[in-house]
């Protein structure tokens, strides 16, 4: 008898379990680590090198791998359903943002 396959139930217990990282992956990132370990100097050396603008671009690439992700968030309002009481108050608070 076939049974149907149901996701995150492979009938083979003694399998990977859910979230563990792929050997490779972990020997990979390894690897990376003791190659950047190994390169402090020179990766300080030739920071000090950069113009001010690449030094801000290679920061803000860095931090990627040291801050976690924050998740963009949108915000849509129909003005046309807003009192004028609502708008005022929308305007003035965008007036003292703008003006400190």
């Amino acid at each position: 008898m076939i049974m149907p396959f149901v996701k995150g139930k492979s009938g083979n217990k003694a399998g990977k379990p859910k979230g563990t990282v792929n050997k490779t992956t972990i020997d990979l990132r390894q690897w990376i680590n003791n190659f950047i370990e190994g390169q402090r100097d020179q990766i300080q050396k030739d920071w000090k090198e950069l113009e001010p603008k690449d030094r801000i671009v290679l920061f803000e690439k860095l931090l990627k791998y040291s801050l976690p992700t924050l998740q963009a968030t949108s915000l849509t309002t129909d003005f046309e359903k807003l009192t004028d009481e609502q708008l005022d108050l929308i305007i003035l608070e965008l007036k003292k943002v703008n003006h400190g």
